[in-house]
């Protein structure tokens, strides 16, 4: 095990917002896909609740051309708060001040899409010299499974890095990046030895996929500076972390934890309408009602 040579607690999150959502086209023509709505609040809110969650008040959203209704949704609008406590609607009104007092909410263009090692490399300066963590705004995890902060904690006892790993169907490893690992003995955690992006599953050295959460030490800036475009002609922040992965010593190696609990992956079509019909059904007002259509509906269903 590496030992921790960073001891700068992780204060910083970074959400890169930048991607066209062409998946959800024609409804991302003029909206951001990070403003899809899961059941009544955008997706994008999920990601910086978990992030304020775990104690990061500092957050630096990535973003691009069309993208102003991101920062639009975590401001305060005055008018409408006045709207809704003149009509008393109280319950809204405090849904509305949640999202613009979530935390310290930092905006920076990536102006060309060269990928996600280039839309990480973009928050050098806002970061500086300590550890952060990356959240991608297309998966959701479940506010009950406390993901973030085991890596955090990971990366403080190793002063590596450290990515977010989980179990899929051998058949679907080559939509991910795949990590080969060893087991650390005694401890909740892998090494991670090397990373291939989107394996054939013949050639995968695991069914162990890289999920869209990261905790990564500073170094990772210096490497992406000269990490060479790779698939699609981006910076993909897999070849550096693979680079990472290799050194030994302040700074390098690369760690997983692998994640057990509730993810839902928004950036694809069936996921995110499941992903709607999970958490509505699980809020009590919603619910009730929801479950028990749902068991109608399921019912009326042809078989097969």
């Amino acid at each position: 095990m590496s030992g921790n040579s960073n001891p700068r607690a992780v204060r910083k999150a970074v959400i890169p917002a930048a991607g066209l959502g062409t998946r959800f086209l024609p409804a991302t023509k003029a909206m951001p896909k990070e403003m899809l709505p899961v059941v009544d609040r955008p997706a994008i809110q999920y990601v910086v609740q978990e992030a304020v969650d775990a104690g990061l008040q500092d957050v630096l959203m990535i973003t691009g051309r069309s993208k102003r209704a991101l920062e639009d949704h975590f401001d305060r609008v005055p008018a409408l708060e006045h709207q809704l406590e003149e009509s008393g609607k109280t319950a809204l009104l405090r849904e509305v001040e949640h999202a613009s007092e979530l935390g310290e909410i930092h905006y920076l263009r990536q102006a060309d899409p060269k990928g996600l090692g280039h839309a990480v490399l973009r928050a050098k300066i806002h970061v500086g010299d300590e550890p952060f963590a990356v959240l991608l705004g297309d998966d959701l995890i479940d506010a009950r499974d406390d993901l973030l902060t085991q890596m955090i904690d990971v990366q403080e006892r190793t002063g590596g890095s450290v990515v977010a790993l989980m179990e899929v169907e051998p058949e679907q490893i080559s939509s991910y990046g795949c990590a080969d690992v060893t087991v650390v003995e005694g401890d909740e955690y892998v090494r991670i030895n090397g990373l291939v992006e989107k394996p054939a599953p013949e050639e995968a050295p695991s069914n162990l996929a890289i999920i869209g959460r990261y905790v990564l030490h500073p170094d990772v800036f210096e490497v992406l500076e000269n990490t060479a475009p790779g698939r699609g002609g981006e910076i993909q922040l897999t070849d550096a972390l693979q680079t990472l992965a290799g050194r030994d010593g302040a700074g390098g190696g690369v760690y997983g934890v692998v994640f057990k609990g509730r993810r839902y992956d928004t950036g694809d079509k069936l996921s995110y309408l499941k992903a709607n019909i999970i958490l509505a059904s699980e809020r009590e007002d919603l619910g009730p009602e929801l479950r028990e259509w749902l068991k109608d509906y399921t019912r009326s269903l042809p078989v097969g």
